[in-house]
């Protein structure tokens, strides 16, 4: 297997907020200002916050973790500051503390982007949520003894769902109790 690490990295193409690039045969892309996200496991009273938004590049609604953006507002700022905003802009609730579980990679084939994986705990709910102005983001208050039906029937009525949402389900279908 060819890693390829003495190959230079070629820029093909910038965006405001993407960069697409080449490494020998390999093509990716990555965020421009070297942000990364924050994604929100928040579970409060055996419930479990989701968020429901359109994405433009699936063209269709999609049922997500709570997340956003660490330092695009703030160069340098903290993944739990960051996390606790975007927590109670999207869904309304303001955590009482946030940790960090881990970092991932969101799709190692395609993007070099990485994620926080955040818990949050002490949920306040404070307002309504909805993300700002132009996102219309749904949020979901989920029992989690009902997260697998709940995602079903929502990709059965069409919504596509976040690849993060296995963190949810993935105890379910390592006991066999998924089916395509």
């Amino acid at each position: 297997m060819s890693h390829e690490p003495d190959t230079p990295e070629e820029e093909m193409w910038r965006g405001r907020f993407i960069v697409a690039k080449r490494r020998g045969k390999w093509e990716y892309v990555g965020r421009t200002r070297g942000v990364h996200a924050a994604v929100i496991l928040a579970v409060h009273d055996g419930h479990v916050l989701l968020v429901e938004q359109y994405r433009v590049p699936l063209q269709a609604m999609c049922l997500e973790l709570p997340a956003g953006l660490v330092g695009d507002e703030e160069e340098g700022e903290a993944i739990e500051i960051a996390a606790a905003r975007e927590l109670e802009e999207e869904t309304g609730y303001r955590p009482a503390s946030v940790r960090i579980l881990q970092r991932f990679a969101s799709s190692p084939g395609m993007v070099s982007e990485e994620f926080s994986l955040v818990r949050a705990d002490g949920l306040e709910k404070v307002g309504d949520g909805g993300g700002v102005a132009g996102e219309d983001i749904v949020v979901h208050r989920v029992p989690l003894a009902d997260v697998r039906t709940f995602v079903e029937a929502k990709a059965a009525a069409g919504v596509k769902l976040d690849v993060k949402l296995l963190l949810l389900l993935a105890a379910d279908y390592l006991r066999g109790g998924a089916e395509a």
